[in-house]
């Protein structure tokens, strides 16, 4: 009855929307069509090549929830990073995870991995070029020359493996032609923008192609650092910086494919990136009633006011519940420092029919930040992460068809291995913690899925996927003093073995040429493993368990109006098992409790529309709808199911994009395009819904928002040599929406402090261009 409900709401909502965007659409075509005559009505959505299914096939032709960006969308959106995609997809959030901003927190219908630490693994799979990425720390790094973005929604449990319970998401980077060309671009905006990036493809060399891309990109913060403005507040320390949220970063690319014979064909890549910028605005936005910051409670810390001075810590005085604030006080360095590197190397055998792959990739990542936790200038929280993290990957690859079946299988094999040190120092250094971890991972995995026409109209496909890794922990950690107290002595290890077996079934029914029917089960496994941030032997060698998700999934994929309108839509179903909950204590070296404490179904909608009204007009919408409720959470030996929030999983997204060429003539086209982006509300920690207690969902809330970005260009502007031109101005939240992005809370065992993460203000700039 739930999910019946559920789903009239959603088609109420959709049915009003579809008639008011159909209503403004068709107006927007009839225009154009009287001014421009049968001419407006030729162009037609182009065809959308994805590789999701480990081939190359059109978009409308995979039977699973997919989304596809092409360059041209990217590079009129300026998209170098993962982030600047959410809400690309129905039912996709990508945030930064609090307070960092090249940690990635990617949500696909309502899966999603809190806890950003190395030792956690992520609910959606990142690759780029086929190659794992392995950790959402480090996840946000530039890329300079996308190509494509593909997001795949539901389990992907059989292609691709482990981590990918919510989804996976694809980047895939042009190619080298072998033709000279290329681009040069160079942007400046307002808080100091300033970023140059460009792509060289060279001449082909004998059997070499070589490409070389890159970019740099610096700007200011949007929150000034300043003088502490509470004179009498006596542990006040003096700002260690002038700005919060600064970028200063760089990448390159280089990418060098050849023939090997008429048949071979051999790609190797090699990536690198490196940022030094302070973090964004970490900003105190709650404190708890009764609790050692409330200037009510016998307990308070403050220490005054005893003549106009405080001897303690009142850091109620610094409290800024309403709003994004462009001034702080801060007293501890905040900043994040970042290198990426990666190789890869595929090596295509064509033999007609059939293809052999081998994708070979090894990446490291250096990383680093300082946190001052509190929003003041008050020595209350201060953390830092040493982190170093290095992959190796080997998958060899078989794809080939005959008359009636196409295949895929596949041997996979993965390594990683990482630390982290975490000095950790609270109020005023009267409690310091030495904390490290190291881990490893060593996964092998088997996989096949043969896909048989059974008619011309009706295909049926099976898979299955073993995976199996060991996992290892050494976990230290020290409360400094005299004496030292050990909580986790040096040599503290533990090491467990998991496997699974993640099968996906699919039917397929083609009612016409352009319309495609599908119904679909497939399983999604996210890794077991140890908390690196426990704080008892007990919990250090305790592990827990692999979480899966047994998914079915309807949907219909259609192409309309003489290929002028793409249509796709699912209904799902998710069940989850052996949910990983993390619940952040903040106790002894702010440590998380990690359980398999929950099962939970989550069901939803997903609807997306393309429309190419006119040759001069593309319109686009997606909109998702999410219904989650916990079947099982049990905390201290409870179920309190009725009473915990879903993290990051707001119930209603939706997007808009509209792409249109505004005037053409001799000089160029005058361009433009804009984006809408609406996330409901959402939660951001598994916390009591009940607003009674000490800790619950509330207090760390996100509101939802709606955020607008715009382009206006000339384009294809004549230069010598063939070459063009482009000049534009873009605005990106030109409505300057001030909106909460994610949250940290202490919980009642600190003060029920709670700091967040804002999204950026109004930012604007021009852009130059010349394609080559």
């Amino acid at each position: 009855m739930k999910l019946r409900n559920a789903y009239t709401r959603t088609a109420c909502v959709l049915g009003l929307l579809g008639t008011t965007s159909l209503l403004i659409l068709s107006g927007a075509a009839q225009a154009q069509a009287e001014d421009g005559g049968e001419q407006a009505e030729s162009k037609r959505l182009g065809t959308v090549t994805v590789t999701a299914q480990k081939r190359e096939q059109d978009l409308q032709d995979v039977p699973i929830s997919i989304t596809a960006v092409d360059q041209d969308f990217l590079q009129s959106r300026d998209v170098s990073t993962l982030d600047s995609l959410s809400s690309l997809a129905p039912n996709l959030k990508i945030e930064q995870t609090a307070p960092n901003s090249t940690i990635a927190q990617i949500s696909i219908r309502g899966g999603v991995t809190i806890n950003p630490a190395l030792t956690w693994e992520p609910t959606v799979g990142i690759y780029q070029n086929g190659i794992y990425i392995g950790k959402a720390q480090g996840a946000l790094f530039d890329i300079a020359d996308i190509e494509r973005v593909e997001v795949l929604r539901g389990p992907q449990g059989t292609l691709y493996g482990r981590n990918t319970l919510a989804g996976a998401m694809n980047v895939v980077t042009r190619k080298p032609s072998g033709e000279l060309g290329g681009y040069l671009q160079a942007s400046a905006g307002n808080y100091g923008l300033f970023d140059v990036k460009g792509s060289l493809d060279l001449e082909q060399i004998g059997p070499f192609r070589i490409k070389l891309s890159g970019l740099t990109r610096q700007r200011d913060g949007f929150t000034d650092v300043v003088e502490n403005p509470y004179p009498g507040v006596l542990a006040a320390g003096t700002p260690p910086q002038s700005e919060m949220g600064t970028i200063d970063r760089q990448a390159g690319r280089i990418d060098v494919q050849f023939d090997l014979t008429d048949s071979i064909v051999v790609d190797y890549g090699f990536d690198y990136s490196e940022l030094d910028q302070t973090i964004p605005l970490t900003q105190l936005v709650y404190l708890g009633e009764g609790n050692i910051f409330d200037p009510a409670s016998p307990f308070y810390v403050g220490g005054g006011p005893v003549d106009g001075q405080y001897f303690g810590l009142p850091l109620d005085l610094y409290l800024e519940p309403d709003g994004r604030v462009d001034e702080t006080s801060i007293n501890a360095p905040s900043y994040e420092r970042q290198t990426v590197s990666g190789h890869s190397l595929t090596v295509a055998w064509d033999l007609g029919d059939v293809q052999l792959k081998s994708i070979t990739g090894m990446r490291k990542l250096e990383w680093e930040d300082s946190l001052d936790l509190d929003g003041s200038p008050l020595p209350v929280a201060h953390t830092q992460r040493i982190s170093d993290y290095e992959t190796f990957s080997q998958e060899f690859q078989l794809t080939g068809q005959t008359d009636h079946f196409t295949y895929t299988a596949g041997l996979y094999y993965f390594t990683d291995d990482g630390t982290t040190a975490n000095p950790q120092n609270f109020f005023a250094g009267s409690t310091v913690f030495t904390s490290d971890a190291a881990f490893e991972t060593t996964a092998y995995a088997a996989y096949g899925q043969l896909e048989w026409d059974v008619t011309d109209r009706f295909t049926l496909t099976g898979g299955l996927r073993y995976n199996n890794e060991e996992k290892s922990i050494d976990r230290f950690l020290r409360l400094e003093g005299d004496p030292a107290i050990v909580l986790v002595p040096e040599g503290t290890t533990a090491s467990e073995t998991f496997d699974s077996v993640t099968p996906t079934v699919i039917a397929a029914y083609d009612v016409t040429s352009d319309t495609n029917l599908y119904a679909k089960y497939s399983r999604g496994y996210k890794s077991g493993g140890f908390n690196g941030e426990a704080s008892t032997i007990e919990e250090v060698t305790r592990p827990y368990d692999a979480e899966t998700v047994d998914s079915f999934e309807v949907g219909l994929k259609s192409t309309l109006l003489d290929g002028r309108l793409r249509l796709n839509s699912a209904l799902f179903h998710n069940s989850h098992k052996d949910m990983q909950i993390s619940v952040f204590t903040a106790e002894n070296a702010a440590s998380s409790d990690i359980r398999n404490a929950g099962e939970a179904t989550i069901q939803g909608f997903e609807l997306e529309a393309t429309w190419q009204a006119t040759d001069a007009l593309l319109l686009a919408l997606n909109y998702g709808y999410l219904d989650t409720e916990y079947e099982e959470f049990i905390e201290a030996g409870v179920n309190v199911a009725d009473d915990r929030a879903f993290a990051h999983a707001p119930e209603n997204t939706f997007s808009a994009s509209l792409d249109a060429t505004l005037w053409s003539g001799g000089i160029g086209e005058l361009r433009f395009n804009a984006d809408y982006q609406y996330t409901d509300s959402y939660f951001t920690f598994p916390n009591s819904l009940d607003q009674t207690q000490a800790q619950h969902a509330y207090q760390s809330q996100a509101e939802s928002r709606g955020v607008i970005n715009a382009r206006l260009a000339l384009a294809d502007i004549p230069l010598p040599n063939g070459a063009t031109g482009e000049v534009s101005i873009f605005g990106k939240n030109i409505t300057d929406e001030e909106y909460r992005t994610n949250y940290i809370d202490f919980g009642p065992g600190f003060g029920s402090l709670v700091i967040a993460n804002y999204g950026d203000p109004a930012t604007y700039g021009v852009r130059l261009r010349a394609d080559f």
